[in-house]
């Protein structure tokens, strides 16, 4: 790992070159010129935000997430947020890179009001790193993934609905 510590910022067009191999590896990539194009706009979305661990200018690892605003019904007090991509770059994994942007993605996601930041992760590496990481996922395994979610709320204020009991 070394004694230099991992930066964590935002994502900007420019770091495209470093992040590109990282999103290919992370697949469902249909058009790489798409992906290029679209990047940048990813960048400043004003619900995303698209994290970068760098060390020594490097990127070693990145996350993205996307605040899906108010709730309906709810408004704030249900808001939540989507993990939609995490990513280390394979030599530097267990040397806390993910962890790193986790705690960035928390932040940010607490930063805009969200009770919630959820994800899916697949059975045979996400889940165990995300549960070495100390995230407990759901009971279910749905299609080869398990449902991770972070709950910000103040468990003990919660108040139960009225007619369901919960």
């Amino acid at each position: 790992m070394g004694g230099v510590p991992l930066t964590v910022r935002p994502l900007t067009p420019s770091d495209f070159p470093q992040v590109r191999p990282m999103l290919l590896d992370m697949g469902f990539v249909e058009d790489e010129t798409e992906l290029a194009a679209r990047f940048p706009a990813f960048c400043v979305h004003p619900e995303w935000v698209a994290l970068g661990a760098f060390r020594d200018g490097v990127l070693r690892g990145y996350a993205a997430a996307q605040d899906y605003g108010p709730h309906l019904r709810s408004g704030n007090s249900h808001r939540t947020a989507k993990l939609h991509d995490l990513y280390t770059a394979p030599e530097v994994r267990g040397q806390g890179v993910g962890r790193t942007l986790m705690l960035g993605m928390e932040a940010w996601a607490q930063a805009r009001s969200a009770r919630y930041l959820f994800w899916y992760a697949n059975l045979r590496e996400a889940t165990p790193a995300d549960e070495r990481m100390g995230y407990t996922p759901g009971a279910e395994a749905q299609e080869g993934y398990r449902f991770f979610e972070v709950d910000f709320s103040d468990r003990t204020s919660r108040q139960p609905h009225p007619e369901r009991g919960s």
